[in-house]
């Protein structure tokens, strides 16, 4: 894989041995570069608008600018830059506001490299890799009971299970293994989902889905590391 492949990631952190942490298995792969790293929001805003990462990974409680804000501007000043948020903080008002500011990703500290890895290649993938703590507690808050702001009948059979899956943040990958479909048949259901419901993004198609309780599984299952 050549220089320009690589995916370019900019840290941020307010702890210096997290960042060295992170680097350090970063760097190991081929298809990773990380390019910088930022001890505070203000910082990580610098540091966008100067590099223009393709992933910002991303804490939350730091300094001077909390991750939040930083994510929203973040995404004023690249909109092709994704955000992954990588915190040890798994409360409601974190949660919510950070995916409501733009982030695609959510994740906790207590992932494995490899784990972390996938996700930063997922989220460059415009995909939207969720902690299973994270994917449950979407569930709880979004979930309709009633359904009757959806229409099944507005997606096929295949579509729905697609959906729900993307729910759990599953990649395109793992649904296509999960299903036995080829990933090209996932990225055509998905762009149909899309269309069909009138959303941007595999983010939106998430939080649809958790609102609309299209869950097939508990998030618990979800095979995480593949």
């Amino acid at each position: 894989m050549t220089q320009e492949e690589k995916i370019s990631v900019l840290l941020v952190d307010d702890h210096a041995i997290v960042r060295q942490g992170l680097r350090s298995f970063l760097e190991l792969q081929d298809d990773i570069e990380v390019v910088g790293e930022a001890s505070d929001g203000q910082e990580a805003v610098a540091m966008v608008r100067e590099l223009l990462p393709d992933v910002v990974l991303m804490d939350l409680v730091m300094p001077h600018m909390d991750g939040i804000q930083a994510i929203r501007e973040t995404r004023k000043l690249s909109p092709g830059t994704q955000v992954l948020v990588l915190t040890s903080f798994a409360e409601d008002d974190k949660v919510f506001p950070a995916i409501k500011a733009g982030a695609v990703g959510y994740q906790m500290k207590d992932v494995t490299p490899a784990e972390l890895s996938d996700a930063i290649r997922a989220v460059h993938r415009g995909e939207t890799p969720l902690h299973p703590e994270i994917a449950k507690k979407l569930m709880r808050e979004f979930s309709d009971p009633t359904g009757t702001a959806f229409q099944r009948d507005d997606l096929t059979e295949r579509e729905l299970e697609v959906l729900s899956l993307i729910a759990l943040g599953l990649s395109n990958r793992d649904i296509a293994a999960r299903l036995f479909l080829s990933p090209k048949t996932v990225k055509t259901h998905v762009s149909n989902i899309l269309s069909k419901l009138h959303l941007a993004d595999r983010t939106q198609a998430a939080i649809y889905a958790l609102k609309k309780g299209i869950v097939s599984t508990d998030a618990e299952e979800v095979d995480r590391g593949e």
